[in-house]
């Protein structure tokens, strides 16, 4: 079909068994490409795939932190589509906020180790395949408003997506011999899993970033995230590569009096 802006495209999604994932797995199948979903969550990532369609979507169960599984995914999709054409690396973890005083260090090195370590992994054996199948690769990152700003988020989690914008940076710098683009989109307040754990939490993190929020007459959801996804995906953006996306309705250029 004419007009699809994945069309033919191979993707990973990491995280993609929830929340932004699970949306960017629906559009970016909409798209016209083929997706691996990629999450320690199998039930849910299983359900996803159902809900796609097998013949779209495959799951596959990998830890992030472990960088042989995540060699063994990439593998897996390339063995089963000849290729790979996307990396949307989403997985993430986020802490209780706290005072710093408190700062939980086991908690802190699991959060850099999903957060930048396991994005680290996935961009290294992502990028080696798209290299050795000459194929001019988009990799995208979900950072953060937390990524340019600190204040409201949990010390690691903001630490953590710091850390990641400079690994998208370095990057793009690194990778853009080989004609792949390395790009972070950045969220603010967004109702998923990795913050709201039932229906009631959902709607006061809502209600939180509606309050909060500079642009109104918007509530932002995860499929807003995953549309500006696509775009960095997608051809449509073929010169556009280092930079971080802010999909935050001017939170982090705005500060408000």
């Amino acid at each position: 079909m004419a007009g699809l802006r994945l069309d033919g495209k191979i993707a990973i999604i990491t995280g993609g068994a929830s929340g932004i994932g699970a949306e960017a797995a629906r559009l970016f199948t909409e798209q016209g490409a083929k997706v691996v979903i990629v999450d320690l969550q199998e039930e849910l990532g299983q359900q996803v795939t159902v809900s796609i369609g097998h013949d779209k979507a495959s799951f596959y169960r990998c830890d992030v932190t472990n960088e042989t599984e995540v060699e063994k995914a990439v593998k897996f999709t390339v063995e089963k589509h000849g290729k790979l054409d996307v990396l949307f690396s989403n997985a993430g973890v986020m802490e209780q906020p706290g005072s710093f005083l408190d700062l939980n260090l086991k908690q802190f090195d699991r959060t850099m180790a999903v957060n930048v370590r396991g994005a680290a992994a996935f961009i290294k054996h992502a990028a080696r395949a798209m290299v050795e199948k000459g194929t001019r690769g988009s990799i995208v990152c979900t950072t953060s408003v937390a990524a340019e700003i600190g204040g409201p988020g949990p010390h690691a989690y903001t630490a953590s997506k710091h850390a990641l914008l400079g690994l998208v940076r370095s990057a793009c710098g690194g990778l853009g011999k080989y004609g792949i683009r390395v790009n972070g989109v950045a969220p603010y307040v967004v109702a998923t899993g990795i913050n709201s754990p039932d229906e009631e939490t959902a709607r006061m993190v809502e209600g939180y970033g509606v309050a909060t929020g500079i642009l109104k007459g918007v509530v932002l959801k995860a499929r807003h995230v995953a549309q500006t996804a696509l775009f960095l995906a997608s051809d449509d953006s073929a010169y556009v590569s280092g930079q971080n996306l802010a999909v935050d309705g001017g939170h982090t250029v705005v500060k408000p009096v």
